[in-house]
């Protein structure tokens, strides 16, 4: 299911809880995976833009 969306709670659980103001700070950054916003404002952030976001992490650690 790489197309799952994940909601922001469960990307920063993924992430080994992460903050809240840490996400939406690289959001401004322009560093964050890539989001999609809903029409109720929410987002939502596909599981694979997750999985390659991690992996291109990875390779720069």
């Amino acid at each position: 299911m790489d197309n799952e969306l994940l909601t922001v709670p469960q990307v920063l659980a993924a992430l080994n809880g992460v903050s809240r103001r840490t996400f939406y700070r690289w959001r401004e950054l322009g560093v964050a995976p890539e989001c999609i916003k809903l029409p109720n404002g929410e987002l939502r952030i596909e599981r694979r833009d997750l999985r390659v976001w991690l992996e291109q992490h990875r390779e720069a650690a």
